[in-house]
């Protein structure tokens, strides 16, 4: 979501050319949980690390139980107005149901962002758009629940599978109204597909 320019995004990053962010090495450490990030600012420190996924519940309420890692990159700095923020990079791979069949099916999500540290609400309205903005509290950030808000920002709206692999047979990918022209749906009492899906969102 960064609106800065190239040399911007590759701030912090040793790069050859390449995206910043798709050039760290593998991680294997787990990223911190709190930081004080105004310190780590002030040094334009970076953190790269691992979040486990089956550990976020807010995440499986929105997307289901989900296992892995996910993969974090932070980058603390000062801007040249004097604004404290986080730009990040995160990617993961999740299980998400397909629209169609509610089989799970793996989807790779990924972010960049911007993030505005701000110790007031109040002071939210005054970070420009290209900026989130996130609450530091008695000078501590919670970064997982940063790294979560931001996966959930990320997930996609709905997922499919392509139509050879989806678990819905072929017959029924097709309206049962082709034949006199109607295009109406069948209502969602007479749908299991829906009704599941519904039963699901009530977890």
């Amino acid at each position: 979501m960064s609106e800065g320019g190239p040399q911007e995004l590759r701030q912090g990053f040793d790069t050859d050319g390449g995206s910043a962010y798709h050039c760290a090495p593998m991680l294997t450490s787990q990223l911190p949980s709190r930081v004080e990030p105004y310190k780590l600012a002030a040094r334009h420190e970076r953190l790269e690390g691992l979040v486990a996924l089956d550990g976020l519940k807010r995440l499986a309420e929105e997307a289901g139980v989900q296992t892995g890692d996910c993969q974090v990159t932070l980058d603390f700095t000062i801007d040249a107005q004097g604004r404290h923020e986080i730009r990040g990079f995160l990617e993961a791979q999740l299980r998400l149901g397909c629209r169609r069949c509610l089989v799970p099916m793996a989807q790779a999500v990924t972010s960049e962002f911007l993030l505005g540290m701000v110790t007031d609400e109040a002071l939210a309205g005054e970070l420009p758009a290209s900026h989130e903005p996130v609450l530091v509290k008695n000078e501590q950030l919670d970064l997982l629940t940063v790294v979560e808000d931001e996966l959930i920002l990320s997930l996609p709206q709905v997922v499919y599978h392509d139509e050879a692999d989806c678990f819905v047979p072929a017959h029924q990918l097709v309206s049962k109204a082709d034949d006199d022209g109607s295009a109406e749906a069948p209502a969602a009492a007479d749908n299991p597909f829906a009704v599941l899906s519904a039963l699901k969102g009530k977890k």
